[in-house]
């Protein structure tokens, strides 16, 4: 049988007023499509495991989001998945109520099929993109780590999945002002000691 956990409880009630309906009707949804489900908090938020991790929910000031490990190799019949970081850092986009999610038997299909993926142990790369790149840092970054050497510290100090994510952040920029505003952000952020997402962290 499934477990909820008390960690779990702690995470919705410490979350915004608006968030907590959003956060138990997605546990529940979890636990009917799964009943075997498990629930962990893994980088500060809750997790749900069934062979392996299943998906994810998290609040943050002014909403919600939900993501699937395997979101890749789900097939996405009803075309709510959505590309991570397009709209927030889960699948569902950012959640603001309980009226935006998709319909209780469409989610827990989802959630069913995903099921299905770690059960018969489906692996799935963890970028869509495809293999991965040199991990090579673009001049105008390169230039402004060099004149901050607080910030280059930090880089330098993070795991090349950490450093990557700021690495694509700014290259993914379409527009030059866009693109030069992420490195103002990236460099202070770095000062800082932060992370890419380190406002999804709690």
């Amino acid at each position: 049988m499934g477990r909820k956990g008390p960690r779990v409880d702690a995470y919705i009630a410490a979350s915004a007023e608006f968030a907590r309906p959003i956060l138990l009707h997605l546990r529940r949804l979890v636990h009917r499509a799964c009943p075997d489900v498990q629930e962990t908090i893994k980088w500060g938020f809750p997790h749900f495991e069934y062979h392996g991790v299943l998906c994810s929910m998290a609040a943050f000031k002014k909403h919600c989001a939900f993501g699937f490990w395997k979101a890749s190799a789900i097939r996405d019949a009803a075309g709510i998945l959505r590309e991570t970081g397009s709209e927030g850092m889960g699948h569902l986009g950012r959640i603001t109520s309980k009226d935006e999610l998709p319909s209780d038997n469409v989610l827990m299909g989802y959630i069913k099929e995903a099921a299905a993926l770690n059960e018969h142990g489906v692996i799935v790369k963890r970028s869509a993109r495809g293999a991965k790149k040199p991990l090579g840092v673009p001049r105008d970054r390169a230039a402004a780590l060099k004149n901050t050497p607080k910030a280059r510290q930090t880089f330098e100090q993070f795991s090349p999945s950490h450093r990557r994510e700021y690495i694509d952040w700014i290259v993914e920029a379409k527009k030059p002002e866009t693109r030069e505003r992420r490195v103002a952000t990236t460099i202070a952020w770095l000062s800082a000691g932060k992370r890419r997402n380190w406002k999804y962290e709690r």
